[in-house]
C-alpha cells in the first residue's frame, strides 16, 4: 500500500481506531466505525463509511490465512488515504492473574481541546508517556488535566471500585471516550465522578480498559497500593476481547 503524502502525514490531521479480532472477526466493529466517522466529520474529511467498511472485511477475507486468532486490527484515516493494518494483540495470552504498576504522568491532559476526545493521527504524546513509564518500570502512565483531575491513561481509560461499586471520571475532564469503557459503563452501571490523587486511598482497586486488553487490574498508582483485585479480575474473566462478543 503506497501512502499519499497529505496533512495526516504532514500535521497528524486524521484519525483511526484499535479494535480487537477474534477469529478473524472485530469486536465492536459498528462503535468503533461509528467513533471514526465521527472523528474524520470533525476534521472534514470525506469518508464513505460503506466502502471502507467493505475495504476492511476484503481485507480481512484477504489475510485469513496469516491471522492468529487473537490479533488487533488497525484503521487509520487521513485526507487522501485509508490504511488498514493487522498485528497481534499483545495482551492475548496474558496470565488471568496478570496485574499492572501505574504512575501519575507529568504532563496534563488539556480539557478544553477537541483533539483530547478523538484519536487522532497526532497520537505521539501518549507514545512517548508510556515509553518513558514502561522504562521506570510501570505497565501504564496516568494523566491528570489542568484542573488537577485523574482522566485517563496513555492507552486506556481508569476506574475505581469502592464496596463493590465502580467509579470512572466523567469525559468531560478531558479524555477520548473509550468503546470498553462504554461497555463497562452501561453493563456495571459505573458512576462517573470527578476523582483526584489525593480521593484515592478511599478506593479498593483500580482497574484499566481499553478494546485490546479487555480488563486489566492495577496494582498501584503512584505510591499508593490498592488492597484487592477481587472487582478487576471478576470483570477481566467476564470482559476480555477472546470471552465475548458484545453488542452496544
Amino acid at each position: 500500500m503506497r501512502l499519499q503524502m497529505d496533512e495526516g502525514y504532514y500535521f497528524g490531521i486524521g484519525a483511526f481506531e484499535t479494535m480487537a479480532l477474534e477469529d478473524g472477526e472485530p469486536v465492536f466493529f459498528d462503535r468503533h466505525m461509528d467513533r471514526l466517522e465521527e472523528a474524520v466529520k470533525y476534521f472534514g474529511i470525506f469518508f464513505e463509511r460503506k466502502t471502507a467498511e467493505k475495504m476492511v472485511w476484503e481485507y480481512l477475507d484477504r489475510n485469513k490465512e496469516k491471522l492468529s486468532g487473537h490479533d488487533a486490527l488497525k484503521t487509520a484515516v487521513s485526507e487522501k488515504n485509508f490504511v488498514i493494518s493487522v498485528r497481534p494483540n499483545p495482551y492475548a495470552g496474558k496470565e488471568p492473574d496478570t496485574k499492572i504498576r501505574t504512575a501519575y504522568s507529568g504532563i496534563r491532559r488539556n480539557e478544553t481541546s477537541p483533539l483530547t476526545y478523538y484519536k487522532t493521527l497526532n497520537y505521539a504524546e501518549n507514545l512517548m508517556e508510556k515509553r518513558k513509564a514502561a522504562q521506570q518500570g510501570f505497565g501504564e502512565a496516568v494523566f491528570l488535566n489542568g484542573r488537577g483531575e485523574i482522566t485517563e491513561g496513555t492507552v486506556s481509560n481508569v476506574f475505581f471500585v469502592k464496596g463493590g461499586k465502580l467509579y470512572t471520571p466523567p469525559v468531560s475532564c478531558g479524555m477520548l471516550p473509550g468503546i470498553m469503557r462504554a461497555y463497562i459503563c452501561r453493563s456495571f452501571q459505573a458512576e462517573e465522578t470527578v476523582i483526584r490523587p489525593e480521593d484515592i486511598e478511599m478506593y479498593d482497586e483500580m482497574f484499566l480498559t481499553n478494546s485490546l486488553m479487555g480488563v486489566m487490574p492495577v496494582e498501584s498508582l503512584g505510591e499508593h497500593r490498592f488492597h484487592s483485585l477481587k472487582t478487576a479480575k471478576r470483570l477481566r474473566s467476564r470482559c476480555s476481547p477472546g470471552h465475548f462478543q458484545p453488542a452496544l
